[in-house]
């Protein structure tokens, strides 16, 4: 039976269920776990496989809406793949397109919507095929989804992935990369799950030199020492994805110094990357010997060798703009 506001009761349910999800997730605190070198180990360059039965390590790129984390994460994952490592690409982002480069398609099933076709009656273990989507190179590819436009929490999507995940035991020691790719502009609990919930133990901030973005990886950093102090998430790096803004670099390594962390590489601005994306592909597949996608490589080898996990130490408004005026007057 319909209820006043049109929804089905077992819809109704599930908006009461997923709503107090939220509110646990919201007041729990992280959980204890070691350092991400000491429990998934670092396997030295990319062309050398070590071989299986080591956790694999889990990987969060947060940034900007607009700041290209999408197509930085799946340039990585695609240099990674075809030098043999098995990867598996989370999209916590609500327009779920952060494996459709991957996968060639923007019509990807998401996690949201079977659980949506819980108010039909269906099961949503029933649907796991449809959810995990084989890409490029065997990428596993999960888009976690958002709700109906105007309806919702935007972060009922990567709870309910992440739920998926964990009781359909998705992530096993046959990966060597689990990819997080989230929308970091949105600081509710929802877009917190990856670092609460101890998947992601290594966070990755892609930013420019633009004051907007720095701005999104320093809210970013807070949250990371919020819940650091259980030893839960640490930051690798900070990723520029260059948007050829005046001394964009001095500015990105100048505030990489202020919050103490390092600067894990660069990616040049290149419109290549653009004419991929018009063929749903990743600059690694579409055009491999490219400088633009040797970059995405070299940037794929610093993050399989880097050894380096910080607690980030975030700005004030006030001294983030000082830095931003100091670079760009």
């Amino acid at each position: 039976m319909d209820n006043a506001n049109g929804q089905s009761g077992s819809s109704l349910r599930r908006e009461i269920d997923v709503q107090q999800e939220i509110n646990l997730h919201q007041g729990d605190g992280p959980r204890p776990i070691s350092d991400p070198r000491q429990d998934i180990g670092l396997r030295q360059g990319i062309c050398s496989h070590q071989g299986r039965g080591t956790a694999p390590r889990q990987v969060a790129f947060y940034g900007k809406g607009g700041i290209g984390k999408s197509t930085v994460s799946q340039n990585m994952a695609a240099a990674l793949a075809s030098a043999g490592r098995k990867v598996m690409v989370v999209g916590c982002d609500p327009k779920a397109d952060c494996t459709s480069m991957l996968t060639g398609d923007f019509l990807n099933d998401t996690v949201l919507e079977q659980v949506r076709a819980l108010s039909r009656g269906s099961r949503l273990e029933e649907g796991v095929d449809d959810v995990v989507k084989m890409g490029f190179a065997g990428i596993a590819c999960i888009e976690a989804g958002g709700p109906e436009p105007g309806v919702g929490c935007a972060g009922r999507g990567i709870i309910a992935a992440i739920d998926l995940i964990k009781r359909k035991g998705l992530i096993d020691d046959s990966l060597d990369f689990v990819f997080y790719d989230v929308l970091g502009d949105v600081v509710c609990g929802g877009f917190a799950m990856p670092i609460r919930q101890g998947f992601a133990r290594e966070i990755y901030l892609v930013t420019s030199g633009e004051m907007m973005s720095l701005y999104a990886a320093n809210n970013i950093c807070k949250g990371v020492r919020r819940y650091a102090s259980s030893g839960q998430a640490r930051i690798g790096g900070i990723i520029c994805n260059c948007r050829n803004v005046e001394r964009e670099m001095d500015l990105v390594s100048g505030f990489a110094k202020a919050i103490g962390c390092p600067v894990l590489g660069v990616v040049p601005r290149d419109s290549l990357v653009q004419k991929a994306e018009a063929h749903q592909k990743t600059v690694v597949e579409h055009a491999p010997e490219s400088s633009q996608a040797q970059a995405y490589r070299k940037l794929a080898q610093a993050l399989e060798d880097n050894e380096m996990f910080v607690v980030p130490d975030p700005l004030s408004r006030e001294a983030l703009r000082d830095l931003v005026l100091r670079y760009g007057d």
